[in-house]
């Protein structure tokens, strides 16, 4: 990009623009644009099965695009840092592609077809929850219960674990349904028409398969922890997932969706759904939350977690002329508190272990400590 202004000393127009806005505000802009784009996907897949698109075949082209996005960068970008591959990374990826992708992708659109995006929003709150918990039971996360943060976790976990549990055993009465100017617009609209929410599923079933996509999400989270370790190539290792992910719904496929007009692509809402799922949901959002989670940490980007929740139900409601009922909005509830007290436990843990590590920094050099240690807590960490 050309250079902008004689005397900037080479400052481009972009980074230019970038600093007009202090880079916690550029954190916040980048969050929100990562939410919005996310309940965009929950209520896109939802119209693309409204549409009748085969659960087998979107991921399929979903992680296709995914996979075409992401191999350009991982190849130029990591090859200094990308380890050597051999057989049993291969294995790994393939595991983790079972878990992380298809398990994941495939309860996740099963259970969509039979709740809604706002629920299917509003359960994926409790995967902080459900991780520490898998961990907790692996040994790979400690639990203090004698200190206010595994308090805090623990209580967090039960929180999200009986809003889920509400959520999937009680539906409850109608507490909001769409105005009639609302009703007007989307008869006026032959596409948000077409898409309507689709009655008739199992409520129940549904809400099991997405506890299940919870279940495969976290899992993934909590497996891949040892194999970054030992290949830190982020991009890459996401690359070959997705490439493990395509063949196994391939495979699952060819058992599964013998039709072979459910690969076509018939109109160009379902082309937009694909394209929107691939690109931006699983390509473009990957990136900008790894920039959100070097800048602001990995608790700041969770903390945004529950707008996400509540841009679906706006957009589901005038899109898909969704229905709110009492039992999904009381586990909502529950279960966004349940991810605050676990993020606030994990915010409370990394203090005690700074407290920690600076005592021991103490002893070790035998030094007076205002000579040594900087503030436990510098202002610009934790606080964005």
């Amino acid at each position: 990009m050309a250079d902008v202004g004689g005397g900037s000393g080479g400052i481009t127009a972009t980074q230019r623009i970038l600093g007009w806005f202090p880079e916690r505000v550029q954190l916040h802009l980048a969050m929100l644009a990562l939410q919005f784009g996310y309940a965009g996907f929950h209520v896109v897949s939802r119209a693309a099965l409204n549409m009748g698109i085969s659960k087998i075949v979107f991921p399929v082209y979903r992680n296709i695009l995914a996979f075409i996005l992401l191999v350009p960068f991982a190849y130029f970008l990591e090859k200094k840092e990308r380890p050597p591959i051999n057989l049993n990374f291969l294995i790994q990826f393939f595991l983790l592609a079972v878990v992380g992708i298809t398990a994941n992708q495939g309860f996740y659109l099963l259970g969509l077809d039979n709740t809604s995006p706002t629920f299917a929003s509003a359960i994926q709150n409790s995967v902080p929850a459900i991780t520490f918990l898998m961990a907790a039971i692996l040994r790979i996360e400690k639990v203090r219960l004698d200190r206010k943060d595994g308090i805090s976790k623990v209580f967090g976990t039960l929180f999200c674990i009986a809003g889920a549990s509400v959520i999937t055993l009680y539906k409850g009465p109608t507490i909001y349904s769409p105005s009639p100017s609302l009703n007007s617009i989307r008869e006026m609209s032959p596409v948000l028409k077409s898409l309507g929410d689709a009655n008739g599923k199992s409520w129940t079933l549904g809400c099991l398969y997405l506890i299940g996509h919870c279940l495969s999400w976290s899992g993934w989270l909590v497996l891949q922890a040892p194999v970054l370790k030992k290949y830190p190539a982020r991009l890459s290792f996401t690359s070959y997932q997705c490439f493990f992910g395509i063949l196994q719904f391939i495979v699952l496929a060819a058992f599964m969706e013998r039709d072979m007009n459910a690969w076509l692509i018939h109109t160009g809402s379902e082309l937009f759904s694909v394209f929107y799922a691939g690109v931006v949901a699983s390509g473009i959002a990957f990136a900008v939350q790894i920039w959100c989670i070097q800048k602001g940490g990995p608790v700041f980007v969770a903390l945004y977690q529950p707008v996400q929740t509540l841009v679906v139900a706006l957009m589901a409601s005038v899109a898909l002329g969704e229905e709110f009922y009492l039992g999904g909005i009381i586990g909502a509830v529950l279960i966004i508190t349940g991810l605050y007290l676990v993020l606030w436990g994990k915010s409370e843990e990394r203090k005690f272990m700074l407290i920690e590590k600076a005592q021991v920094n103490d002893t070790d050099n035998d030094l007076p400590r205002s000579s040594i240690v900087q503030p436990l807590l510098s202002q610009s960490n934790g606080n964005v």
